[in-house]
């Protein structure tokens, strides 16, 4: 399978979709429910919007500020596997979400304003990747909080992973 723009934007309208459908079948009981200290249906939702919106605002810059601001990469892209995996040992270590992507409490009343939201994140972030050039996924960094420096290919592969990350813990969740 080749790891190109159009499986990532495929990634991403799979996952999206399939988030938006898990989401929209559940009870108000079950969207606002946090068991032992974890996030609620609705702060995950909050939680997705927080980590796609400056991946969408990084995908508006010139080519040149990457280099200015992060270097440029001194490894080959890892595959989306070798990024799914490489998180998974991050979490397992015990890593996760800090400042400003922990998310707030969220209302039932404001399921349908968060979801929507969260569809014109990864709408932008489908469209503003057909702007970018194979090459130029490759040739550019962005910071991950946990994962340190990621070129903007590794970034999507997380993006798009992020979001099936989610859904399979909500999916385990007993309410």
């Amino acid at each position: 399978m080749k790891e190109d723009k159009a499986f990532i934007q495929e990634q991403l309208l799979v996952n999206t979709a399939t988030f938006i459908k898990f989401i929209n079948e559940q009870t108000e009981s079950s969207f606002t429910y946090s068991p032992d200290g974890k996030w609620s249906f609705g702060q995950i939702i909050e939680h997705l919007n927080k980590s796609l919106a400056p991946v969408n605002l990084a995908l508006t810059l010139p080519g040149f500020l990457f280099q200015i601001l992060y270097g440029k990469p001194n490894r080959k892209a890892r595959t989306n596997q070798e990024l799914i995996d490489r998180y998974l040992q991050k979490l397992a270590a015990g890593g996760r979400a800090s400042g400003r992507f922990i998310p707030r409490a969220v209302a039932w009343a404001d399921k349908q304003k968060k979801l929507d939201a969260f569809k014109r994140e990864t709408d932008k972030m489908i469209n503003r990747l057909s702007r970018w050039s194979e090459d130029q996924l490759d040739q550019h960094l962005l910071p991950h909080p946990l994962l340190g420096k990621l070129t903007l290919r590794e970034m999507l592969f997380f993006s798009a992973y992020h979001i099936k990350h989610h859904i399979e813990l909500l999916q385990q969740r007993k309410v």
